[in-house]
């Protein structure tokens, strides 16, 4: 620690500032650790200094996310794309056969459903898992390939 130097007292009956003056002593300057390492800074080489900030039109442009799409959008489009995927399928004529062969409507209802129920939940899983390790766009595209290869294998089996 720096001892502090105490100044001799100033009589009282003072009358200029002249007075107290002439009894300090001059410091000698001695720089700070800021003055020091502000010298050193502006002493560096040319090849050590910082490159320039990248400008507004020089600096890589980045892409905004997309927007979620509302919480009701989204139930209502996967709603009308199931719904009318379901139509007419061969599910839901097996559905219509039980029906007319058991004669209870609402447990053949109830496990339908469950069925429907349990299908979606597991896409949904495996959906989400293939979301956190493949992009959005390898995954449209997977899933193209693999509808046109259903589409396919179904047109051969017609035509033979």
């Amino acid at each position: 620690m720096k001892k502090i130097q105490r100044l001799p007292s100033m009589p009282a009956n003072t009358s200029s500032v002249t007075d107290a003056t002439e009894t300090l002593t001059p410091l000698s300057p001695v720089p700070s650790d800021a003055e020091a390492c502000l010298e050193r800074a502006l002493s560096l080489p040319p090849s050590l200094e910082l490159p320039p900030t990248p400008s507004l039109q020089t600096a890589p442009k980045t892409r905004t996310p997309k927007t979620r799409k509302g919480g009701w959008s989204v139930f209502v489009s996967t709603f009308v794309t199931i719904f009318l995927a379901e139509l007419g399928d061969k599910t839901q004529v097996a559905t219509l056969l039980m029906t007319a062969e058991s004669q209870s409507p609402w447990i053949v209802f109830a496990g339908a459903g469950s069925a429907l129920v349990a299908t979606s939940l597991l896409g949904v899983l495996l959906g989400r898992w293939l979301a956190t390790r493949i992009s959005p766009r390898t995954l449209e595209k997977s899933a193209a390939v693999v509808l046109l290869f259903v589409s396919a294998m179904l047109v051969w089996d017609i035509l033979h």
